[in-house]
């Protein structure tokens, strides 16, 4: 399970954004044709009204990345390692030699996991050659000090790793990435720590799946299609939202699973320049509240 985790972490490509996020060629031409900053926020705009985005840079602006040339969905950022916009991004691995992000976030938590088991299970099989190290019983050979060197190097990484893991667990909890727990998401109406936080249930429901026997599985059981996330301020349609990430006949994300999102009846004002999309229709939303 530890090799079979740790493999999948590696080998799962970083999923990016659709080019439904791309900007349309005539809007682009007059981004870059455009060298106002003002004039630019205005093109990004007038293309994000038909998109389910909701989060801004910290000065409020739409985030659009110069590099890949896409406006940016939430909770998606700019790898520089990668050299692209890497679908909530949790962070660049250099353990793993990937990004960390929607398409493989279960697989490195369940690596993390394996690999604490793993060591705990070699330090309780060692103990016993170890004690009988130090208290002079083993025989006096060259292979005492592997005993030694093995029983050390597990203890070692069983503790840093084990850290690791209860910090990564706790941001499940949270539903937060590495970066959101750094740096808050801004929405419309300023930054929010816990602006995804859905509860402890549907926040592990988001990472792990709603199928609770493929938990424990390195396989791809993660809800939504990682565009669009329901907030505590926005509940997004997941049939409006598919709608639209199909425009001009592009899907979500090639391969992946369709958007799943859970949501509730309790209504929460939004702002009004992100209630309609093409064609007049409405975006639904709800307040979620924590259990």
């Amino acid at each position: 399970m530890f090799i079979w985790s740790y493999w999948k972490t590696i080998w799962s490509t970083p999923a990016g954004p659709s080019k439904a996020f791309g900007l349309p060629r005539a809007e682009k031409e007059l981004y870059e044709r455009e060298e106002r900053a003002e004039a630019q926020q205005e093109i990004l705009k007038k293309v994000a009204r038909t998109l389910p985005v909701y989060t801004r840079t910290a000065g409020g602006a739409i985030r659009y990345c110069d590099h890949c040339q896409v406006i940016k969905p939430d909770r998606c950022h700019h790898c520089s390692t990668c050299e692209m916009c890497v679908l909530k991004m949790d962070h660049h691995c250099p353990w793993v030699n990937n990004c960390v992000g929607f398409s493989n976030y279960k697989f490195f938590v369940l690596f993390l996991a394996y690999a604490s088991l793993y060591c705990a299970v070699i330090c309780a099989t060692v103990i016993q050659y170890f004690i009988k190290f130090w208290t002079k019983q083993l025989p006096d050979t060259h292979a005492k000090f592997h005993i030694l060197f093995l029983f050390f190097v597990a203890a070692m990484f069983f503790i840093s790793i084990l850290s690791l893991f209860s910090y990564h667990l706790w941001l499940v909890g949270k539903n937060r990435t590495t970066i959101e727990a750094f740096r808050a998401p801004v929405f419309t109406n300023g930054p929010d720590k816990n602006g995804f936080s859905l509860g402890f249930q549907r926040n592990a429901a988001e990472v792990f799946g709603d199928q609770a026997n493929y938990w424990i599985f390195p396989v791809f059981s993660s809800l939504g299609d990682g565009h669009s996330f329901v907030t505590r301020l926005v509940h997004i349609d997941p049939e409006q939202a598919n709608s639209i990430l199909h425009q001009n006949g592009k899907s979500p994300v090639d391969g992946e699973a369709k958007p799943s999102v859970l949501g509730n009846n309790i209504q929460h004002p939004v702002d009004d320049s992100k209630d309609k999309f093409n064609g007049g229709q409405t975006v639904s939303v709800t307040m979620e509240g924590d259990p």
